[in-house]
Parts: structure tokens; C-alpha cells; sequence
């Protein structure tokens, strides 16, 4: 089927900003993105953005970068930050889906059901290592392309055809926040794989050169505080986290108030 027929399934969303933010649990999430992959025919090829305060914030600043956020298939909830903003604004999302965690369950998912899998990002020793950690953990599992995130705009056809070729059923992205996400919608279409998504920083701690937050950390949502200890150069990106928190507050009371001249 022609992908501009291919439909866009109906998916649960909250608004941010314009930005529509998935509402559906890890589990549902899990199901939703098998069924894409298993009737490939009837869906377009998906583009997954793993979101947090800090992309929507540059979201804001950017109209380019809002457009690829607001044209994703499916945008999942992963910063803590944005949870607190959908319960806040009162349409709830039904949990945090951190990318790190449905990425290992698509991984699981695709070992049993026999997909294929496609590892593009970070530095050559840190993607080598972590498709190396990956086969130890997931033996059955078909890793059919493997390369770094550090190539140009000149090797792009290069990367794209070398992504057609092993025809993956998923690709997962991990490069810099400024590319990740743009590039994966620019070429989604030409690449054709079932679900794209981008991973950030997840082949760094699959492959051991960062440590995941404790478990601790992670429920007191202070995962982004663990990692700026580990990478203190994060500390001026941190910073729109407070101005995330300000704008919400702000769209909050806006609403209210229009709400309230209508009743009035």
C-alpha cells in the first residue's frame, strides 16, 4: 500500500502546547507499536519521540523542531516533568513510558516474535558494545545493522540505503537532541522501518559507559539529577526544566480564567 493511504491509528493524546502527548500506559504503548509492526502493510512507518520538558521547551523556541514534534506518530511521556504537566493541567496520562524501558521491552517483544533490529548512534566503541551487551542478553534476537551517529548530511543516502537494505522492522536512533528527532522525520518515509525511534542516550548506559538511575532515584523522579551528576555539562540544558514549570503554571491559570469570563 502506498504509505500517503497507510492510516495513522487513533491514539489517546494530551495537549502541552500543541504538543500531543500519548495517554496510554507502558503496556498499552508495548501492544500498539507490535500491532504496527505486524500489519506493516496498513500502517505507515512510525516515528516514536521518547519527550520530556527539555525537547518541548525547545519545541517552543523552535517552530522547525515543534513541527516534527507535532507531526510524530506517537509521542510517549518519558520526562517525569512531563507527567506532573498532564495531571496538572487536568487530563492525566495513565503513567511515565520512559524510552529506556519500552525500548527493552520492544527488544523482548521482537526476540520472541523474531524481528529484526537496527542500532544506529552514539561513538563507534559505545554502539559496538552495546549490540555486543544486547546479543548477550537477547540471544535470539536478530540485530541485522549496527553503526555510530557520527556521520554528515553527505553520508546520509549512505546510511539510508544501508538501513533499506537489512530491512529492520525496528530502528533505534541515538544521537545528539538537535538531530535525533529531525532526522529520523525528515528521512522517515524513505527508510520505510516499521517503528523508529529515538533512544537518546540509552546506548550509553546499555553499554556500561553510564550507569542507569537507581531504582530510588527514579520514583522520587529525580532520574535527570542522577544523570547531570554523571554529565555536569547537561546543567545549562537543565535549566529549562524551572521555565517548563513556570509556562505550565502560566497556561494553567490562563485557561481558568477564560473558562471563568465564559461562566461569567
Amino acid at each position: 500500500m502506498d504509505n500517503s493511504s497507510a492510516k495513522r491509528a487513533v491514539v489517546p493524546t494530551v495537549r502541552i502546547f500543541d504538543i500531543p502527548v500519548s495517554k496510554m500506559n507502558m503496556s498499552q504503548t508495548l501492544d500498539y507499536l507490535t500491532s504496527v509492526i505486524e500489519s506493516r502493510s496498513t500502517h505507515r512507518p512510525h516515528q516514536v519521540v521518547t519527550a520530556n520538558p527539555i525537547m518541548v521547551m525547545a519545541a517552543l523556541e523552535s517552530a522547525p523542531y515543534k513541527s516534527v514534534m507535532e507531526q510524530a506518530d506517537l509521542i510517549v511521556p518519558d520526562g517525569a516533568g512531563l507527567v506532573w504537566a498532564a495531571g496538572y493541567i487536568g487530563h492525566p496520562v495513565a503513567e511515565r513510558v520512559t524510552g529506556f524501558d519500552l525500548m527493552q521491552l520492544l527488544l523482548e517483544r521482537g526476540e520472541q516474535k523474531g524481528w529484526k533490529v537496527y542500532l544506529l548512534g552514539a561513538s563507534p566503541e559505545v554502539i559496538a558494545a552495546a549490540k555486543s551487551r544486547l546479543m548477550e542478553r537477547f540471544r535470539k534476537l536478530e540485530i541485522v545493522g549496527c553503526r555510530d551517529g557520527y556521520f554528515g548530511e553527505d553520508m546520509d543516502a549512505e546510511v539510508i540505503a544501508d538501513i533499506r537494505r537489512a530491512e529492520p522492522d525496528l530502528l533505534f536512533v541515538g544521537r545528539s537532541a538537535a538531530t535525533q528527532e529531525p532526522w529520523i522525520h525528515r528521512y522517515r518515509e524513505e527508510l520505510g522501518v516499521p517503528v523508529m525511534m529515538g533512544v537518546g542516550g540509552s546506548f550509553d548506559v546499555i553499554s556500561g559507559k553510564l550507569k542507569r538511575a537507581p531504582v530510588w532515584f527514579r520514583r522520587l523522579r529525580l532520574e535527570w539529577f542522577y544523570r547531570l551528576l554523571q554529565e555536569p555539562w547537561r546543567a545549562r540544558r537543565m535549566l529549562a526544566l524551572p521555565k517548563f514549570v513556570v509556562r505550565i503554571i502560566a497556561a494553567k491559570k490562563s485557561l481558568q480564567k477564560a473558562q471563568q469570563k465564559t461562566l461569567n
